[in-house]
């Protein structure tokens, strides 16, 4: 038996191994599509994610270290809060209170993770569509960044190089991988890995995210660009509360409402950042001399303390969007004065460094009462989110014709030429505060023991003063409070009430009477458009 000759391979050109084609290796086959379909679609959602955030990082810290302007964030929420109709607005605070602004952080970020997945999956799909999409949110957020009072044209760069920059990574970090000799690329140590260096950068971008809205968030040098103000002694200084003025009940509101404790219903976002040391308040409309105030001319001025209580027009029957303190400032009708409005001008449209505006009746700013342009808040200086360096504050009118925060300018004009913020959404341009009370205690479903029961809570009919509280139990005949003392006519006034209560469900309801005679209606009304009326109603399961 022969056995078969053995076959040698040629290995020169001319043999078959040189013209025979190589065989495929799975990392070096397939159109760039086929690679880019391979893209596992979790992984470039996440792509999406860390670079669309990066993004907005890039932007926030490049318009905060710039100081060109609003981030994007601010701007977006602003643009949206200007935007929305007074429908949603009271649906917001209904739902969240003083958090709205929180919840509307939180609805922000939500959509921005979502639009980032879908940007990140777009790419997947087809290059430059996700890039597309990230440059195409950009300049949505340049122009609302234009649009702020304190933006403009000029604030746009930071928002649109930081777009170009996500854009040009999303389509670099999801481009189709190349063809490597994967032996090769292990042995020189030159393989990338993609998984590591997402995941650095969403650490990076993640940090950078809560360090820049940490810093934002809390004002760090920011919110008072100075040293903290050295307030005056008020050459007016506001009556000392009788001891009687608080009754000290468990869970009754404290006749002195705590700075951390008031209400913040405004519409800034984030907390404008005011620099003391630069503060102006310009007046000038229908005035013979405009006049301009630096914050030194202010807090040299003789001062005047007033205790006033501050109500919110969305405060809904029973609601706590109502507070009290004492205010420390120049009465306005000093400064309008030396303005000197013009015969024909009725009102004084007031506007805050983000733009914001409120109408006033001129009046009320020149009838003697203590409408303030405060500097001190409770023995202090202003807290940043109530207005520092200056604010508004107007006995008499719901805030959102009045109480101004972060105040800059005062125009005289009429209520027939100027229109304000919020009346141009619908609400009333005159709003003064409607007499009302409420019931603190017994509240929140707790289950008191039968027998006399404490029933309390505060009333207010603000520039008139609360000459009465009446309260009635099962629909049965009311029946008087007793009255904690007096102390303005321009602040709230605690009542209590002695319930011989039995075993049970009841209701409890209260009313207050001004010193007008103006008893409270029960006429239920919601707060648009000059605020709520009707009893407020507690029920009380009694053990």
């Amino acid at each position: 038996m022969h056995e078969a000759p053995e076959r040698h391979q040629p290995v020169d050109g001319a043999g078959d191994l040189a013209s025979r084609p190589a065989a495929a290796s799975p990392r070096s086959t397939g159109s760039a599509s086929d690679a880019r379909a391979g893209t596992a679609r979790p992984r470039a959602a996440l792509v999406g994610v860390v670079v669309t955030g990066g993004a907005v990082v890039l932007a926030e810290l490049l318009a905060r270290f710039a100081g060109t302007g609003p981030g994007p964030v601010e701007a977006v929420a602003e643009t949206f809060i200007d935007l929305t109709p007074a429908w949603l607005k009271e649906l917001a605070i209904d739902l969240f209170g003083t958090k709205d602004k929180l919840a509307l952080g939180v609805g922000i970020a939500a959509v921005m993770a979502a639009l980032a997945v879908a940007a990140g999956l777009q790419e997947r799909r087809r290059r430059y569509s996700g890039a597309l999409l990230v440059a195409f949110l950009g300049l949505l957020a340049a122009a609302a960044t234009a649009s702020r009072p304190d933006g403009g044209p000029a604030a746009t760069w930071p928002v649109l190089a930081a777009a170009a920059a996500g854009a040009m990574v999303l389509v670099a970090v999801l481009a189709p991988p190349r063809p490597v000799d994967a032996e090769r690329a292990m042995r020189d140590r030159r393989t990338l890995d993609r998984r590591r260096l997402l995941q650095g950068a969403g650490l990076v971008t993640g940090a950078a995210l809560v360090g820049a809205t940490v810093s934002r968030a809390t004002g760090t040098g920011a919110a008072r660009a100075g040293p903290p103000l050295a307030l005056p002694t008020p050459a007016v200084p506001a009556p000392a509360p009788a001891p009687g003025a608080d009754l000290g009940v468990a869970g009754l509101a404290p006749y002195r409402t705590p700075n951390p404790e008031f209400y913040r219903i405004d519409t800034a976002f984030l907390v404008p950042r005011v620099d003391p040391a630069t503060w102006e308040l310009r007046v000038h409309g229908m005035v013979e001399q405009e006049v301009r105030l630096s914050l030194d001319e202010l807090l040299a001025a003789p001062l005047t303390e007033a205790w006033l209580t501050l109500c919110c027009v969305s405060n809904e029957v029973g609601g706590r969007l109502v507070g009290n303190a004492s205010w420390l400032g120049l009465p306005v009708r000093e400064v309008l004065a030396r303005a000197r409005p013009l015969p024909g001008a009725d009102m004084v449209l007031s506007r805050s460094v983000d733009g914001f505006t409120a109408s006033t009746p001129l009046e009320v700013l020149t009838d003697g009462r203590n409408a303030l342009l405060a500097v001190g808040m409770n023995g202090t200086e202003l807290p940043p989110e109530h207005g520092y360096p200056v604010r508004l504050v107007v006995p008499g009118l719901y805030g959102f014709v009045s109480a101004t925060k972060w105040v800059a300018e005062l125009e005289v004009t009429r209520f027939a030429d100027a229109t304000a913020y919020w009346t141009d959404r619908g609400w009333s341009a005159r709003a003064p505060v409607k007499i009302s009370s409420r019931i603190d205690v017994p509240r929140g479903g707790r289950e008191p023991a039968a027998g006399e029961i404490v029933v309390a809570g505060v009333a207010w009919a603000q520039h008139t003063g609360v000459a009465g509280v009446e309260v009635r139990v099962d629909d049965g005949e009311w029946r008087p409070a007793e009255l904690a003392d007096d102390v303005s006519v321009d602040t709230w006034r605690q009542w209590l009430y002695r319930w011989t209560a039995e075993a049970g469900d009841h209701s409890l309801e209260v009313r207050a009477i001004g010193r007008d005679g103006v008893v409270q209606t029960g006429r239920r009304a919601g707060v648009v458009p000059d605020g709520a009326t009707g009893w407020h109603r507690v029920d009380v399961r009694v053990g």
